[in-house]
């Protein structure tokens, strides 16, 4: 997220928390996507990590990404702390070790989701490489220690640093070593955003399958295939997970409102300050009663920050956001938008989607969840194998965007962004275990190859 919201209009009921999320019900004909990933920074000469400071840190970076692309930079306590484009509503932003992130605009196409793709990572190279620094495409640090890397100085990560070693194993690390790419997808309905939700939810391992790609964990294979995966099993269970109360009767905008109400808090904001109220629900705080702010009463601003500190493998804000993926290399970021649109925008691809998911259970889609980090394709749902469900799901998304029917300049329609998939599923692997075969061959046990051969 990049920056924090600053609308301070004070909350008087529980149907004001309701309202802001059916503000996020758009006619069909405003369906937008929006696109985020994040990449990790390092410097060219040694493959080191980034600092905040200095001629060639992260400010730096900022700084001359500012005054390239003119947008209205994003500070706190004095730092430069992102930015954003107040003309089309991308911005750019820092996850806490230093991952530079990318918010992309929402757009009406898949082509112009790669346009501005290959807009920024052009932009971000012109500024960054004269400074020595270069951006990888894995979904975790490959080389370094947790205490290798920089803190960025953003007042909400400190708290958040303070919380996460009391409520999971590895919270830490998946602040400060993690990336991700992230499509932002719109609904026309609560039933629509309901139907949405639930074969998302089901079907994100298969999107963890496809863009698995964190092997590797300080030089060495880690045992996993989507490590970055493995570790929100164990980050906070109690804003995290597979959501099954979402598949129950009576799902909809209030039932997560009251999931919301009760997910732990880790902040408030107060013109610059962050006040520490890590642990608190926000139901507390809409009455009152929080200890550390006494008799203070939350804004829509609140409610909006808290949302975006619910972390399940699908979130609802005004939108729904897949949060299941590995980050890649930049030819395979579209893919994961193509993927989802072509499953959630179509809806005769919806409806089979809806079919091949609508049987499994909680147990089962949970076991699905827990095994795809381990075994990515090789994982089993029932009787099946993930790989021929993805494959299924592959089918669907390819019909669904030939079906929106969405061409660019050469007459090309949006299928051709699954093309990185398509040969992920010819192959039967995914992204992790190719790195994996390279590092046991080619690269003669050592991960430094990475950082030539997957960086932006």
């Amino acid at each position: 997220m990049a920056r924090d919201q600053i609308d301070m209009t004070p909350l008087q009921s529980r149907d004001e928390l309701i309202a802001w999320l059916e503000a996020g019900v758009k006619q069909k004909s405003e369906f937008r996507i929006g696109t985020e990933h994040e990449k990790t920074p390092f410097t060219l000469q040694g493959h080191n990590p980034v600092p905040y400071e200095g001629e060639r840190g992260i400010r730096a970076v900022l700084e001359g990404m500012q005054l390239l692309l003119g947008w209205e930079p994003i500070m706190e306590n004095g730092n430069i702390i992102g930015l954003y484009d107040v003309t089309g509503g991308g911005a750019i932003s820092l996850e806490p070790g230093g991952q530079f992130e990318l918010s992309g605009a929402p757009v009406e196409t898949v082509h112009q989701t790669m346009s501005e793709l290959m807009a920024h990572l052009a932009q971000v190279r012109e500024v960054a490489t004269p400074l020595g620094i270069g951006f990888l495409g894995l979904g975790m640090t490959p080389s370094w220690s947790r205490e290798q890397i920089p803190v960025m100085p953003k007042g909400r990560y400190k708290i958040m640093t303070r919380y996460m070693p009391k409520v999971g194993k590895y919270g830490l690390d998946m602040m400060y070593r993690t990336c991700t790419v992230q499509t932002n997808l719109d609904f026309c309905s609560e039933a629509d955003m309901v139907k949405k939700l639930r074969v998302s939810l089901a079907l994100q391992p298969v999107a963890t399958a496809l863009f698995a790609n964190s092997p590797f964990t300080e030089g060495k294979p880690n045992g996993f295939l989507s490590f970055r995966s493995e570790i929100w099993r164990d980050t906070d269970n109690a804003r995290a997970g597979m959501l099954p109360w979402a598949f129950e009767d009576g799902m909809g905008f209030e039932r997560w409102v009251d999931y919301a109400l009760d997910v732990p808090m880790y902040f408030v904001k107060r013109g610059d300050d962050y006040i520490d109220v890590a642990g608190s629900s926000f139901r507390d705080f809409f009455d009152g009663r929080n200890k550390m702010i006494p008799g203070e009463k939350p804004t829509l601003s609140d409610w909006a920050n808290h949302l975006s500190t619910i972390f399940p493998e699908v979130r609802l804000k005004r939108y729904l956001e897949m949060r299941g993926s590995d980050n890649v290399p930049w030819q395979q970021l579209p893919s994961l938008s193509a993927f989802w649109v072509g499953l959630l925008y179509d809806d005769d691809s919806l409806d089979a989607a809806w079919d091949i998911a609508r049987r499994w259970t909680a147990h089962e889609r949970q076991a699905l969840r827990d095994d795809v980090p381990r075994l990515g394709f090789k994982a089993k749902i029932g009787n099946r194998y993930l790989f021929e469900v993805a494959k299924d799901c592959m089918v669907l998304a390819h019909k669904g965007l030939a079906r929106r029917a969405r061409f660019d300049a050469l007459g090309r329609d949006e299928t051709r962004y699954l093309e990185p998939l398509d040969h992920i599923i010819e192959s039967g692997h995914t992204p992790a275990e190719r790195l994996l075969e390279r590092f046991n061959g080619p690269w003669k046990g050592s991960v430094d190859p990475v950082y030539s051969e997957y960086a932006f």
